[in-house]
């Protein structure tokens, strides 16, 4: 199939998200649940619809230039986008997952159908400037839609550049990262002091201090949020190795573990967007499925965290 060309409806990805996993994930929505378009946040400093599922690139997009490592990149680049998804999230630290993603995207026409998130990752504003416009011309682009300060390294310096790139239009947003809760201090800190269109935090059901603070925090001050490590690198599926889903999962459109810890990161209202990585198709196909459907609400979510965590 060209993934590049077809469009996927609500039916035919839940039907490739079964083939693919295993799951019934069909039969188990009503058919009212079944809409075309998956699920989007609006970022508060524009008004700009995002789709709340994206693509991080960390790690899995850091390969050569062979067929056997890229396609099935490509395949993943395809099923995002056709899916209804546009965030891929990627840093000059990840190696050599910029060149990746501006190779694919640019490859496969999706240029237009993306939203390019990268950072700047390095200390002084002269190499700032210089890393951010290595970043454009390995990603292939004139103009990056989120440029953030990854890990907060040197950020007061690079906070003056970007606010600048974006008056120029060089960039579109403007954010900071990072992905450890002993940071959320200085997150804050930095929420506080100046403007910012996003920030890019770590937020997943066995770590949810976030919401103590900065989800409640971007709220008040109209910013959006990016989720990294939902997943906590696999953890949050060793406290399920061996159980099925809850009995109840199907009424939130929930076919796999997944989606149920992305529903659940999702059905915060302060989040975004969320950015699991993966280099695999079928766990993007299975990914973009939690866009789709209802979410849970206050009560659904304790019932969630329960299930998982019982009184650990």
């Amino acid at each position: 199939m060209d993934w590049t060309r077809q469009d996927l409806d609500r039916r035919t990805l839940l039907k490739l998200m079964a083939a693919a996993a295993g799951a019934a994930i069909l039969r188990s929505l009503p058919a009212d649940d079944l809409s075309d378009t998956i699920r989007s946040r609006l970022i508060p400093s524009s008004g700009e619809a995002l789709p709340v599922i994206g693509l991080g690139t960390a790690h899995v997009f850091d390969v050569g230039q062979t067929v056997e490592e890229r396609e099935p990149l490509s395949e993943v680049l395809g099923l995002l986008t056709q899916g209804g998804g546009s965030v891929i999230d990627t840093s000059p630290m990840y190696g050599r997952a910029e060149r990746v993603v501006g190779d694919l995207v640019s490859s496969a026409g999706l240029a237009d159908r993306v939203f390019i998130a990268t950072k700047v990752w390095i200390t002084g504003r002269t190499a700032g400037i210089e890393q951010m416009q290595e970043s454009m011309r390995l990603l292939k682009v004139d103009r990056i839609d989120l440029m953030q300060v990854h890990n907060l390294v040197d950020w007061r310096t690079h906070i003056e550049t970007l606010r600048a790139w974006k008056e120029e239009g060089r960039i579109r947003y403007v954010g900071i990262t990072h992905y450890r809760t002993d940071a959320h201090d200085e997150l804050e800190a930095v929420m506080r002091a100046v403007p910012l269109d996003f920030v890019q935090l770590n937020y997943s059901m066995l770590t949810p201090d976030a919401e103590s603070r900065l989800l409640p925090l971007a709220q008040e001050k109209g910013i959006a949020i990016l989720v990294n490590r939902p997943y906590e690198r696999g953890a949050v599926f060793s406290r399920v190795r061996g159980r099925e889903l809850p009995g109840w999962a199907p009424e939130l459109g929930i076919g796999s573990w997944g989606q149920f810890f992305l529903k659940w990161v999702l059905s915060h209202p302060a989040v975004t967007c969320v950015i699991p990585g993966t280099s695999k198709p079928h766990h993007m196909l299975d990914n973009i499925g939690a866009g789709f459907g209802v979410l849970p609400d206050a009560e659904a979510r304790g019932a969630m965290r329960e299930y998982v965590l019982g009184n650990s």
